[in-house]
């Protein structure tokens, strides 16, 4: 009888389990299945933590005490509690319209199989042999899903090295029956996605380029560009290289073998797992340390950080400041675009794009160095700069009628966060910045979203802060530039944000809206 009366709860369970699983894999494969980063944000996000852990321990704990009399009411009451609060949390993000939802992966399938199994086998069993002993390991299951889906991934692990190490394989004998390709490295602390796009834009003028698509910078995801995308046909693979910690683009160069690279900057990005601003550095230079020795390094000369490294190889720079090879000087940048003088020794060359910004003119003239070293004369180049497009939510213009857009919404940092603030400044109309701020900054975070809210006080006519971690410091730091407080609004989410803006009065002039940085879920 008591089996019977646990069939309900128990399939109640099964779908309180998926809910809380699939949310908590998510936030775990935005934290790049790294154990140590799952564990810190579970401490910052404790609040989506402790929403299932309590009442699943408090469920587990009271089914196990009461009577069989009783136990049946309270499992289905428990187990619907908690199916409702997973859901919230995966409706949360669905409201959200998440910036990277769950992707199925091979892994998080194998990740998948692994954790029905854990669950489902001991549930059944315990249902058939022990009745509402079921509803107890499953309530407590489901309290600790953060622990649990970390416990899945280490019973995994021999399995997912086995097929990285296949995959690897593979990719590496595909790369080495093209022996006539050159591949270029791409790293930085920022504007190394903008240069991986407007690099094969002018390469693809003379050469047939293979490039990693959006954010594959991983090793994983380098090996999934080249098995599934490489060809014989290839004379140019331009390959992005990301990286959390020493030693990861060590590991890229291992797997692909760069002939040439380019370092975009080094900055205060992924502070967290670096620890300091000389480890970013030094782990950006093993791209140079990995080149031939007549490999030519592109460094731009404009950051700071960069330009400390001792050892910088066969390097070429490029610069908007004249301190490099290649330099643009003379930038004008309107509503329809950019244009610039590009300075090489004694040539001066007239470039213009419909991209705008001063930030994106540094990516191009770096872009245009390493094609022009390749052999593209300016004249072709001219027309490739011409056409290129913006990088999606990377100071993208959009027009969509009610507003004008500047979409910057992808990795902001200090640098970039002060480059879109001067293009929002450039622009006749009503200037709204809307903005979470910025994350990853370890112990400077607060330090640089207190300044970045002191640009903004002379760059923009309303401001709109999103989220309550970031606000206060972006707050402090617009009051403290004389900014004025009716014209700061603090939004709870970003769409809240976005509709505060559309509903703004701007006496008649055009909205220009600025959306600096969108924080993904694990935020």
């Amino acid at each position: 009888m008591e089996t019977f009366f646990t069939l309900l709860p128990t399939a109640l369970s099964f779908v309180a389990f998926f809910a809380a699983y699939t949310h908590h894999l998510h936030m775990f494969q935005l934290n790049s299945y790294h154990f140590d980063v799952e564990v810190k944000w579970m401490g910052k996000n404790m609040g989506q933590v402790l929403l299932l852990l309590l009442p699943g321990l408090l469920s587990a704990l009271l089914t196990a005490l009461l009577p069989s009399s009783f136990y049946l009411v309270w499992g289905i009451a428990a187990t619907l509690i908690l199916g409702g609060l997973a859901l919230y949390l995966n409706y949360k993000k669905a409201v959200k319209k998440a910036k990277k939802p769950l992707v199925y992966t091979d892994r998080v399938k194998r990740m998948m199989v692994t954790s029905l199994a854990l669950f489902a086998l001991p549930t059944l069993l315990l249902v058939i042999f022990l009745g509402k002993w079921a509803v107890v390991y499953a309530s407590a299951v489901i309290g600790l899903m953060p622990l649990y889906v970390l416990l899945v991934n280490f019973i995994n692990k021999p399995v997912e090295r086995a097929v990285r190490r296949r995959y690897i394989n593979e990719a590496k004998a595909l790369l080495a029956k093209n022996r006539g390709m050159k591949i270029i490295g791409i790293t930085g602390s920022y504007g190394k996605t903008s240069v991986k796009y407007y690099l094969t834009e002018l390469l693809s003028t003379n050469y047939n380029v293979l490039m990693t698509p959006e954010n594959f910078n991983t090793p994983m995801g380098v090996v999934r560009t080249v098995r599934e995308h490489l060809s014989p046909l290839h004379e140019i693979f331009v390959c992005e290289m990301g990286a959390k910690r020493r030693g990861e683009i060590k590991e890229l160069c291992d797997l692909v073998h760069p002939q040439s690279g380019v370092i975009t900057a080094v900055g205060p990005q992924h502070l967290e797992t670096f620890g300091s601003q000389e480890r970013v550095r030094k782990t950006k230079f093993e791209l140079a340390r990995a080149l031939p020795r007549d490999g030519k390094v592109y460094l731009n000369a404009d950051s700071p950080e960069l330009m400390k490294e001792e050892n910088k190889g066969n390097a070429v720079f490029y610069s908007l400041e004249g301190r490099g090879d290649y330099n643009g000087e003379n930038i004008r940048t309107g509503e329809n675009g950019t244009t610039f003088t590009l300075v090489h020794g004694d040539e001066r060359e007239e470039f213009s794009t419909p991209l705008i910004g001063r930030h994106n003119v540094l990516n191009i003239v770096g872009a245009i160095a390493i094609a022009h070293d390749m052999g593209i004369c300016y004249g072709d180049l001219k027309g490739a700069v011409r056409r290129l497009q913006g990088v999606p939510h990377r100071l993208q213009l959009i027009d969509n009628g009610r507003a004008l857009i500047i979409d910057d919404a992808y990795n902001s940092n200090p640098a970039g966060a002060k480059a879109a603030l001067e293009t929002l400044s450039f622009f006749e109309g009503y200037r709204i910045l809307v903005t979470p701020g910025m994350v990853e900054l370890g112990a400077q975070m607060e330090e640089r979203n207190k300044e970045f809210g002191k640009q903004a006080a002379d760059c923009c006519d309303y401001a709109v802060l999103v989220g309550k971690r970031q606000a206060p410091p972006i707050l402090e730091g617009l009051l403290e530039a004389g900014f004025p407080r009716e014209k700061i609004f603090i939004a709870e989410s970003f769409n809240e944000g976005i509709a505060h803006a559309y509903g703004l009065d701007t006496a008649g002039k055009r909205p220009v809206i600025l959306l600096e940085n969108d924080l993904p879920d694990n935020f």
